[in-house]
């Protein structure tokens, strides 16, 4: 038992990073690829080209944090350059139109002022290896429910499009219009973050938690770390969606022509 605790306490891995875990995580790419094209769904490509990008990137930026971690300045670097590239794949996923750079609005205004209160209060400490993963894990919720709530409102307005002039018809006007045809279906974009908070502890156990516990944590200083993490990610993802169907409900993003 003493062991146990000082492998967990000294930092000891979940998986051991070793040949046999390589070997396991190509069979396991095989398969998806394997299932993908001879059940027809589709992705075949799409799947392999997902998982060695993962394996370049995620080596990749595994030194760049060791060189960067140190440094507050290259740290607010970073975070940057994840959000650009959370807006940029946000945003092409949502559009293949110009109008694709406005993802960065409700990302920014969902992650930013979270990110700012917790540095601001002290509860997250200006130190790279702790506000790389917080940064990256509300970055993604929003960069989510952004990519999510517009392609739906999106493609909603354009299956019921004849609604959309019903309603103008009736006289109101193209925001009000948009609206009630889109919000219902944008809104779903939060179903993910709402069942992962429901589900906390029954069905998974999330990052944040399982990394606090193996760096030696007790469970309820893991437990309501995690718990913060999940309703962080509950408030971004909804500005994010909000704002998102906002600017749909404009014509500020539309659809590519």
């Amino acid at each position: 038992m003493t062991q146990h605790v000082r492998a967990v306490s000294s930092g000891t891995s979940l998986l051991p990073v070793n040949l046999i875990l390589g070997v396991a995580m190509v069979v396991l790419l095989a398969v998806a690829v394997a299932v993908c094209h001879f059940g027809r769904l589709g992705h075949t490509r799409a799947v392999l080209s997902a998982g060695l990008r993962a394996a370049v990137q995620l080596a990749a930026v595994s030194l760049i944090i060791g060189a960067v971690v140190r440094y507050i300045s290259l740290v607010a670097l970073f975070v940057m350059l994840m959000y650009a590239v959370a807006v940029r794949t946000s945003g092409r996923r949502l559009t293949k139109g110009p109008t694709w750079w406005w993802a960065a609005v409700p990302i920014g205004a969902g992650v930013a002022p979270v990110l700012v209160l917790l540095l601001v209060t002290g509860l997250l400490p200006p130190r790279g290896i702790s506000v790389i993963p917080i940064a990256g894990i509300l970055i993604g919720g929003a960069l989510t429910a952004t990519y999510l709530s517009g392609r739906r409102a999106l493609d909603e307005l354009a299956q019921r499009f004849g609604e959309v002039e019903a309603a103008l018809s009736l006289g109101l006007a193209d925001r009000e219009a948009r609206l009630l045809i889109a919000r219902d279906k944008a809104a779903t974009a939060l179903v993910p973050a709402i069942d992962q908070t429901r589900t906390v502890g029954l069905v998974t156990l999330p990052g944040a938690f399982v990394g606090m516990m193996l760096g030696g944590a007790s469970p309820v200083a893991a437990g309501a770390v995690q718990l913060f993490v999940l309703i962080a990610l509950l408030a971004i993802e909804s500005i994010a969606a909000f704002l998102t169907l906002e600017l749909v409900a404009r014509g500020i993003v539309v659809d590519a022509p």
